[in-house]
């Protein structure tokens, strides 16, 4: 398993399966029907845009780059096109994934030795970096708002194989993720809501890739495999139980976003402008249900997306 921003630039995938209680709910109604879409694309680099998290008051967090190169700008963004800079200063890339309410944000840099460190920061204030204790890779992919970070960490300076899920307070430090899965391996913990339910995903024992619900105060798991998909990631969470995220149904070739609701229905998300309805994922969701992600067009441009639910879902 690669870095989530590896795997998300690649496009890449691999087959998955169901090995614990998943739901078997069909999807219901198509993205058009259901949600108004905005096309976002930093104009610093309109070829390479990625929207990732987004908070109740609509501010947005992300990242851009020519996709090709480290050289990834940090952003928070007040549609439809108020891009305010958030970059590490000294690093050699920055990404910006999650945010919470207050507008503290998380997220992970590149140092000028190459070496990758979590983050966050609230608003005016100085970037706070957090790494786990013996570790040489950090990511921050989550910030709720009741004071903790969900991402992932790695002995491996690369971060591509040992990556251990994770959940940070100030209060309790690092807590690893106990998915309890035989066999399992790489596992990054994406989002974490204010009742301390954390989304990410897993590689089990066939390098398998699973998502999963996760609840360390009530020790539950629940594995989320979008109906008929090989491959599915839970990558953003919020307080209403709702789960964005991406899916596969052929190992890869093809990318769609999903929502999860907590009542065990699946909407299949294509951005309308994506390149054949098949390169879409959706990597945040509000308390209004609003989505962020991004697509890749015609052009093999990266755009982001803001997707506005027409009336209430559920």
């Amino acid at each position: 398993m690669k870095t989530l921003s590896k795997k998300i630039k690649q496009w890449s995938a691999a087959a998955s399966i169901a090995l614990l209680a998943s739901t078997a709910a069909l999807p219901v109604q198509s993205a058009p029907s259901l949600y108004s879409f905005r096309e976002v694309a930093n104009p610093m680099d309109a070829m390479f845009t990625q929207l990732l998290g987004v908070n109740n008051n609509g501010v947005i967090a992300g990242y851009y780059g020519d996709g090709t190169t480290v050289a990834n700008h940090g952003f928070t963004l007040i549609t439809p096109n108020h891009f305010f800079n958030e970059n590490v200063p000294n690093a050699v890339q920055t990404q910006v994934i999650g945010i919470n309410n207050a507008g503290k944000t998380g997220g992970f840099f590149v140092d000028q030795n190459q070496v990758t460190h979590g983050f966050v920061k609230t608003p005016n204030g100085p970037f706070a970096t957090l790494d786990a204790p013996n570790t040489k890779f950090n990511q921050i992919l989550g910030v709720n708002d009741v004071g903790e970070s969900a991402g992932y960490s790695s002995t491996d300076p690369a971060g591509e194989t040992l990556q251990r899920a994770f959940i940070h307070s100030a209060a309790n430090g690092f807590t690893y993720v106990q998915l309890n899965v035989v066999g399992i391996g790489n596992s990054q913990a994406t989002g974490i809501n204010d009742a301390h339910i954390v989304c990410g995903f897993y590689e089990d024992a066939g390098g398998n890739t699973v998502g999963f619900l996760w609840d360390k105060k009530n020790n539950w798991l629940k594995t989320l495999n979008f109906p008929g998909a090989n491959f599915t990631q839970a990558l953003g969470l919020n307080n209403a139980g709702q789960v964005v995220g991406v899916y596969s149904t052929d190992g890869g070739a093809t990318t769609h976003g999903f929502v999860y609701s907590k009542q065990s229905q699946y909407i299949s998300i294509d951005e309308p402008n994506s390149m054949n309805l098949s390169a879409t994922l959706v990597n945040g969701i509000n308390d209004r249900g609003q989505l962020v992600g991004f697509y890749m067009d015609a052009a093999n441009d990266t755009v982001g997306f803001v997707a506005t639910p027409k009336t209430p879902l559920w």
